[in-house]
């Protein structure tokens, strides 16, 4: 099958690693990458691709039939839209958008054009996520009754070398809870209301380093989630779920998420499920069943994806509205951290 030819636009970091999983991959060829600063034209000539100092250049040159958009958030709208007027598919890093009125103009043109968008939220791709929705979905739950997710870990002091990290916007909530609302609405379903706290009591900069969050979901579920970026602890799925190699293997394996309903739990990443089996009761002895952990690389998995998408194989497994959908739930969090208010993220904008 011949290789779906995809486009970096962005050789920062993540468009750097996008590349390299481009490379690995059987599905999708480097074709191009657009990148202003000098170290990246650098880093594409050292590929052997042509690099455009203009985005819109590539496009109308290379056309690719498909793009990664690695850019700053502010400017993922006008790739976006660059991409969507070509009918070239294209593939948004998290979050979709800076803003909820870019991200609805996202959606809004894509679903017009009929020309999918696709967000990088990469840990819907993990077998482990493929697996738990595939359980939750046929009954290992029940009812889902409630959940807790750890998201802590360490991030040491030279990455706040990056005067954006030191401000408001580029903390844990935005940088990394984004991922943990995105995997609760995958898996349990949509936020109703938001309650949450946020602290910066240990580095004491404009950003929060340390939060709390009460989540309500549309079906009555309670979810808590605990997060910080200055605690020196296992307990976050990055760490656990062996997913990227820019983390180094864990001495022992811990749970950071675990879901509670009527009929049972699952605790992940290493999915194991408790149950009762016979009579449901505190008194009674419950069972532990390893499901068994398929690790994976998401990553490669999400490119593999977009060359499907790109062929009409499959649909997005999200969409620029999906992401709009946890951007705004996000986005709810500092909301109701500043003001002390249940926030309702489905008030806050109108899609």
């Amino acid at each position: 099958m011949t290789e779906v030819a995809v486009a970096v636009i962005g050789a920062g970091a993540i468009g750097r690693a996008h590349c390299e999983t481009i490379r690995r991959s059987t599905s999708c060829r480097l074709v191009a990458i657009a990148e202003p600063a000098a170290a990246g034209r650098a880093y594409a000539e050292g590929l052997g691709v042509p690099c455009y100092s203009d985005a819109r250049d590539l496009l109308e040159a290379v056309k690719p039939q498909a793009a990664i958009i690695a850019t700053p958030n502010a400017t993922h709208r006008a790739f976006a839209i660059a991409c969507i007027e070509r009918g070239i598919v294209a593939l948004v890093e998290k979050p979709v958008a800076s803003t909820l009125a870019d991200a609805a103009a996202i959606a809004a043109a894509s679903e017009r054009a009929g020309v999918p968008v696709l967000v990088g939220h990469q840990r819907r791709h993990n077998p482990i996520t493929r697996r738990a929705r595939a359980m939750i979905a046929e009954g290992a739950l029940g009812r889902l009754t409630n959940a807790t997710v750890l998201a802590t870990f360490y991030k040491p002091p030279d990455y706040f070398d990056v005067v954006w990290r030191r401000e408001a916007g580029g903390g844990p909530v935005l940088i990394n809870l984004i991922h943990e609302i995105d995997l609760i609405r995958h898996l349990c379903g949509e936020i109703a209301s938001v309650q949450a706290v946020t602290s910066n009591a240990v580095r004491g900069f404009e950003v929060e380093d340390s939060a709390a969050i009460l989540l309500r979901l549309a079906g009555g579920a309670l979810v808590t989630l605990s997060l910080s970026d200055t605690a020196a602890s296992p307990w976050s799925w990055d760490l656990a779920s062996g997913e990227s190699p820019n983390y180094p293997p864990q001495p022992a394996m811990v749970q950071t998420h675990f879901l509670c309903g009527t009929d049972g739990a699952l605790a992940l990443p290493t999915l194991e499920h408790w149950h009762y089996a016979s009579a449901k009761s505190w008194f009674a002895p419950i069972s532990r069943d390893e499901i068994g952990l398929t690790r994976g690389d998401p990553y490669l998995a999400q490119i593999d994806h977009l060359a499907r998408v790109v062929r009409a194989e499959e649909a997005p497994l999200i969409t620029a509205r999906d992401g709009m959908l946890t951007l705004r739930a996000t986005m709810a969090v500092h909301k109701a951290a500043e003001t002390g208010q249940i926030v309702r993220p489905d008030q806050e904008m109108q899609l």
